[in-house]
């Protein structure tokens, strides 16, 4: 990262390296635009923030400074949550930051499209946001300076915010959007976490109500004043998210609702609408020795149903079955993966439409790490029984044949790690390494009802939802993948007081047979480059057998 001082115009490249092509979005003091990084050609966000004009050019430097370290900080505690700030610019007036490029559309944008949002959007909006804060808080950092032009919006993926280090930075109260302004920064006061939760509270009262709930003003003066001063304007579309919005929005920090509460308020609205679409958003060595554990009885419905679609984490391989099939592996020259990539959101496709129908929870940018969840496969129909051909296997990986029919390329090191099996030809196959946490499994059924999402919905997630610090996250998402109507469901829970997280595909060969993969691993690693590859690998090149044991 760099930090230099700058004169620039609009009409030239920022610093002679960052060419403005676009607005992207605009706040009361606050421009950003869509920029083209000219040495490395690279897309890129530039911000452009205006400051007092008696201000000094040593302040100024330093609030780059600042903006730079603290965008380091964040990175490191919420990767794939914080945009990363790789250049800060200052000149008399102007702060200009240079942030990696988001695949994704500012709230504010959204906002000014879409008016109002339904509460169980916002809620979800609101869960990803509290993550973000809590992390921040948790190591003294105060964002404030939250808005919705700070908060992007992916089509797959959580939300990514920007903006940290900008408050404390220079001597104003607020510099980019005062209407979010907490009543504290409004009187000049001294700020911490509250004021945050204050500023989460206005952009969920935003998203519910579709106006803020404190109007700019021509004046930045007058919009502080409004806020320190007028009363609340009181929620007409908020439902049940109305006590939340309450709760925070108290001039008062000191009675602001607090982030547990918050958290069981928003969580709360999803518990009562779980069939709404969700949008914007993080384990399994650890939870496979969980099943292991669960007990050894698996009813013929917690086979047919609960494990087809469902990856469920319930009496998985508990039975001690354990035939150590030992398949054949491929490398890619003797068989190889699939070359067709997988399908990712169309290009300029709003966020905004997507979240009413998806979870975003893929879609990782080049510039910005996020928790990686599959892209879409390719709709075009494949045979149950073809077999992964021609190249694309990542380094170290080789396909794997299994006896029961089925094929997928694993890691290296990679085995069978444990069969579970049932009448009707149900089985269940887990592979992993020894030493490593992640785990697969593939499971295969023949009695499965014809909704893969209800299958999620009215299956799987009850006995989920016993294990300890369960959420799922987003919505259960229809799709389709190899030609077959599937569903994408993906959650969080605790093992052994660990966080891990799980994403699991379930579809339907055609009449009642179906399988289910399930993907597992660490929180932390979620968003780790080696574990978003072999995800895509796994989904890329498995292919289904016929489901009879051999």
């Amino acid at each position: 990262m760099t930090m230099v001082k700058a004169h620039v115009s609009t009409h030239e490249a920022v610093a002679g390296r960052y060419r403005l092509l676009d607005v992207v979005h605009r706040e009361t003091n606050r421009v950003c635009w869509y920029g083209e990084d000219l040495e490395t050609g690279r897309p890129c966000l530039v911000t452009r923030i205006g400051l007092p004009p008696d201000l000094g050019e040593d302040v100024a430097c330093r609030a780059a400074e600042r903006v730079l370290h603290m965008s380091a900080t964040m990175a490191r505690l919420c990767p794939g949550r914080i945009a990363g700030v790789v250049d800060a610019l200052a000149e008399a007036g102007r702060l200009w930051t240079v942030t990696e490029w988001i695949d994704g559309l500012p709230l504010g944008q959204l906002l000014e499209r879409k008016g109002s949002f339904g509460p169980v959007r916002t809620a979800t909006v609101g869960l990803q946001l509290l993550d973000v804060l809590e992390a921040a808080h948790g190591e003294g950092i105060t964002h404030g300076e939250l808005s919705p032009g700070q908060v992007f919006v992916r089509a797959k993926g959580p939300v990514v915010v920007t903006g940290f280090g900008l408050a404390g930075a220079t001597l104003v109260p607020r510099l980019a959007a005062p209407a979010y302004a907490s009543p504290e920064q409004a009187r000049d006061e001294r700020i911490g976490p509250a004021a945050d939760l204050w500023a989460l509270g206005a952009i969920l009262y935003s998203m519910a109500e579709g106006r803020p709930p404190y109007r700019d003003r021509d004046r930045l003066e007058a919009t502080l004043k409004s806020v320190d001063r007028l009363p609340l304007r009181t929620p007409v579309r908020a439902g049940a998210l109305t006590p939340a919005l309450l709760g925070l929005l108290r001039k008062d920090s000191r009675e602001r609702m607090t982030r547990a509460a918050l958290r069981q308020s928003l969580t709360r609205v999803l518990d009562e609408d779980p069939q709404q679409p969700v949008a914007p958003p993080p384990r399994l060595r650890r939870a496979y020795t969980t099943v292991r554990n669960a007990g050894p009885h698996w009813t013929g419905r917690a086979m047919a149903v609960g494990t087809a679609l469902a990856v469920v984490t319930v009496a998985v391989a508990a039975l001690a079955v354990a035939h150590q099939l030992p398949g054949t592996e491929e490398t890619a020259a003797e068989g190889g993966a699939p070359t067709a990539p997988a399908t990712a959101p169309a290009p300029g496709e709003d966020p905004g439409d997507i979240g009413d129908r998806a979870t975003p929870t893929a879609g990782v940018s080049p510039s910005v790490s996020a928790p990686a969840t599959p892209p879409k496969p390719s709709p075009t129909p494949s045979s149950p029984s073809a077999s992964p051909s021609g190249g694309g296997l990542p380094a170290g990986f080789r396909v794997f044949r299994a006896p029961e029919g089925f094929s997928v390329a694993l890691p290296a090191g990679w085995k069978r790690l444990d069969t579970a099996t049932d009448t009707d030809n149900a089985y269940r196959v887990t592979f992993g390494a020894s030493g490593d946490p992640r785990t697969l499994a593939v499971t295969y059924t023949e009695r499965v009802g014809p909704d893969p999402v209800a299958v999620w919905r009215e299956d799987v997630e009850p006995g989920l939802r016993k294990q300890d610090g369960f959420r799922r996250i987003g919505a259960i998402e229809a799709t389709t993948y190899q030609g077959y109507k599937a569903a994408d469901m993906e959650w969080v829970a605790d093992v052994d007081g660990t966080p891990v997280r799980t994403f699991g595909r379930g579809f339907l060969l055609g009449g009642t047979r179906g399988f289910s993969l399930r993907w597992t691993t660490p929180s932390a690693d979620w968003d780790k480059k080696a574990n978003r590859q072999a995800l895509d690998t796994f989904l890329r090149t498995f292919r289904p057998g016929t489901g009879s044991s051999a």
